[in-house]
């Protein structure tokens, strides 16, 4: 690991005689707790638990939402992971995942706070240079394409497809267009490629045969008014040969 990356180790407390909850049914916290120690966020849902916790259970709901997509597959990968701290949720209903994302950093910290039953690969890797090594069943990339310039778009979402397999699914989460006008400073900066519903499925359908949008308000999802959702989510099955690729 390198130098400049310190990270801190999940803390532990020793037990002690007074160390019994009034109700024996809850003794296992006490007992979890003495044996793994506590469980930490992750480098940004540290920052996102402290400035707007009601913000985690949205970013904890799309996870959810992939992980009910995806129940059953075999192999999964996460491109644009981050700290990966929601990635345990879409881990409970696929067999293998892998999360990938190009700072070292971020997968460094996903590293260091994994714990049994919930291990996963986590690698660095930059998906506009390349498709991620491996062969997978299926994919899914949140909070990411639209950080992505337009002239990429394609790249991106071609070196995501080259790694499924042929009835492979992906799965894409961005921030609406229309959101944007209620986005703050700090994330109108970086999200330089929102689309509206009908954009993103038409980007899409440029990669897949079949391509399903979803509205997201808050933490529901549902099959509203795109312009009025906050978030998108695209589900895209049976990709396309791309002359080419």
């Amino acid at each position: 690991m390198p130098a400049a990356i310190k990270l801190t180790m999940p803390f532990t407390m020793a037990s002690s005689p007074e160390d019994h909850t009034r109700d024996p049914v809850n003794q296992s916290l006490i007992d979890l707790r003495d044996r793994i120690g506590f469980a930490r966020l992750g480098i940004m849902n540290n920052q996102v638990w402290h400035e707007d916790p009601r913000r985690l259970v949205f970013t904890l709901a799309r996870y959810k939402f992939v992980s009910k997509m995806l129940r059953g597959r075999g192999r999964a990968v996460e491109i644009g992971c981050g700290d990966a701290f929601g990635s345990r949720i879409v881990r409970q209903e696929v067999r293998d995942l892998l999360v990938v994302d190009y700072d070292p950093l971020f997968i460094a910290d996903a590293q260091d706070r994994m714990t049994p039953p919930w291990n996963y690969e986590a690698r660095v890797h930059d998906i506009l240079a390349g498709p991620v090594e491996g062969s997978f069943d299926a994919a899914y990339s949140l909070d990411v394409l639209e950080h992505i310039p337009e002239s990429a778009e394609d790249r991106f979402i071609a070196n995501v497809t080259a790694s499924l397999q042929p009835h492979g699914v992906l799965i894409v989460g961005m921030p609406s267009l229309e959101s944007q006008a209620h986005a703050s400073a700090a994330s109108k900066a970086g999200h330089i490629n929102c689309k509206s519903g009908d954009a993103l499925k038409s980007v899409m359908e440029r990669h897949f045969h079949t391509v399903f949008i979803f509205s997201m308000n808050d933490e529901v999802v549902h099959t509203g008014f795109y312009p009025m959702a906050h978030y998108l989510l695209a589900v895209c099955c049976s990709k396309k040969q791309i002359e080419g690729a």
